[in-house]
């Protein structure tokens, strides 16, 4: 990992800590490739949920989500971090509020893979597969935290 990187992920990682209780929009710090168009899209979806992002354009993201301790068979094309939590791929906006209401201990939620039809990933017509969003406990095991059909 390079020097430049640990630093923006370190210096992200204090921006999410800081905030003051009671905080009115949560704040997401996501890194991406500058190049991708869905993970821009999932930025808008979570601005659109009451969100306010912070993005970081990395040229590759397994540095992210290395960092949060998110187990790579549950990568996906970004890695973000909100309130402690890492957030991998397309999250909607709906777990990720739940998850800040709800607190478990955990390393947090992936939506490993690209699914059609998941928050930007959406598709001309509606379809869509079905997925599930992964609660990531602290040893890296998961549990269905939201099923999408």
């Amino acid at each position: 990992m390079n020097r430049r990187f640990a630093l923006t992920a370190l210096a992200a990682a204090a921006l999410v800590h800081a905030l003051p209780a009671g905080a009115a929009a949560p704040q997401v710090v996501v890194f991406k490739s500058p190049s991708c168009g869905c993970c821009a899209a999932w930025v808008d979806h979570l601005k659109a949920n009451g969100f306010v992002v912070t993005v970081t354009d990395v040229a590759d993201t397994s540095g992210p989500r290395k960092l949060a301790s998110v187990p790579a068979h549950l990568g996906s094309c970004h890695t973000a971090r909100v309130a402690g939590y890492a957030i991998e791929g397309h999250v909607p906006a709906s777990d990720i509020h739940r998850l800040l209401k709800e607190r478990p201990d955990a390393i947090g939620l992936s939506v490993p893979g690209m699914p059609a039809g998941s928050p930007g990933m959406e598709l001309p017509g509606g379809d869509r597969d079905p997925f599930d969003v992964l609660l990531v406990d602290r040893l890296g095991a998961t549990r269905v935290w939201s099923r999408y059909a």
